[in-house]
């Protein structure tokens, strides 16, 4: 009993004693903020900590003591600030989580500074990277970042006339003959298909026909298979697909298998999955001066141009890469992080990996939208 009473003295004695170490000396670990995020709470008496204090706040969503930082928030409302940050109308941004993000020191003065702050956040489709380039003034012992806030355009009031095509489905209910069925699932069809190998390992690429004369919810999963014809992996296109093809629309597809040698596969079974939707052709994206800029440094940009009269909360382009001989090189995406307002152009820029670029001699581009109420 009396060894039982020393043990848990003991634990007590212990315990404070790392409390008070742990409040005196904490360890970075301990000091960052929770989320994971590569910021501490520093002094804001340099230009890279005031930024990096900045977006501690950002991360935390107190876009009231990231406002108050400011030294130009005599320039616009702590509203304009959050509709920066979050976006005015639902997309992304709007329920994006601040992952981390690296502040980079440019140049400096006695009391100016210019530093680089990139935050990448994270969304239910991955991680998307906002980069904003920081004048930091001095204001007597501390620093203050300027903000380049960016704001969204206003759609003025108007009627924007539609004509589009839509497929209804009307399914058997609860009363009809048990011998009756259902409408068939649409025919789709793989119209190309081929595996490359890259450093996170094999990656299987093509395309996908709706040949049918309706809409279809699609989706398509690859099985790798050994020497002996065993199965290696299965994986399916997740979301590098379009995953709704209208009557005779074609989706490019990516599939990835991590951690496997191209060398260790035989064959491959592709397996396209078709189901019949409800849809419409609207709305109507355009995507305007597409242009692939050459490698090293290369890019798949354009822009985006809403031309219906509805917001499209989330869109997502895919980009098709084709070499001289019109063979599929590579399959590339990237999620817009603000809402597509009806007639206002919005930026993509997609980047392509260096040795595959310089295979590249065409380009197409498809864009796949939600908005609230189901897929587009």
């Amino acid at each position: 009993m009396t060894g039982g009473r020393l043990l848990a003295v003991f634990l007590c004695l212990a315990t404070v004693g790392l409390v008070v170490i742990g409040t005196l000396w904490p360890v970075p670990a301990a000091a960052a903020w929770a989320g994971g995020t590569g910021g501490f709470i520093s002094s804001s008496s340099t230009p890279e900590g005031a930024v990096n204090n900045f977006a501690n706040d950002l991360g935390h969503h107190a876009w009231q003591e990231a406002y108050s930082t400011l030294a130009n928030k005599g320039k616009f409302t702590e509203q304009d600030f959050v509709r920066d940050m979050t976006g005015s109308y639902p997309g992304l941004r709007t329920y994006a989580s601040l992952d981390n993000f690296e502040v980079r020191p440019l140049h400096a003065s006695d009391n100016e500074a210019q530093v680089e702050l990139r935050l990448h956040w994270s969304t239910v489709v991955g991680t998307f990277l906002d980069t904003r380039t920081l004048q930091v003034v001095k204001n007597g012992d501390h620093w203050a970042p300027v903000w380049p806030i960016v704001k969204e355009q206003h759609v003025p009031p108007q009627v924007i006339p539609v004509t589009y095509l839509r497929w209804d489905v009307i399914y058997r209910g609860p009363e009809d003959d048990w011998g009756a069925q259902d409408v068939e699932a649409p025919h789709v069809r793989i119209i190309d298909m081929h595996p490359v190998e890259r450093a996170a390992g094999v990656v299987v690429l093509g395309e996908l026909l709706n040949e049918d004369v309706v809409p279809a919810y699609v989706s398509v999963k690859a099985t790798l298979l050994g020497k002996n014809g065993s199965p290696i992996a299965t994986e399916d296109s997740f979301d590098k697909i379009s995953h709704l093809l209208l009557p005779k629309q074609v989706t490019p597809f990516l599939i990835t298998f991590p951690n496997v040698s191209l060398s260790d596969v035989d064959s491959i079974h592709m397996d396209p999955t078709s189901s019949l939707v409800a849809a419409s052709a609207d709305p109507v994206i355009e995507i305007q001066n597409q242009k692939l800029s050459p490698a090293p440094d290369a890019w798949f940009s354009g822009s985006l141009v809403n031309q219906s009269g509805q917001n499209v909360s989330i869109a997502h382009v895919l980009g098709t890469f084709y070499d001289q001989s019109g063979q599929l090189v590579w399959v590339a995406d990237q999620y817009i992080d603000r809402a597509l307002l009806p007639q206002t152009p919005v930026s993509f820029a997609i980047p392509v990996p260096e040795d595959l670029a310089r295979k590249i001699s065409t380009e197409r581009a498809v864009v796949a939208t939600y908005s609230p109420g189901g897929f587009q």
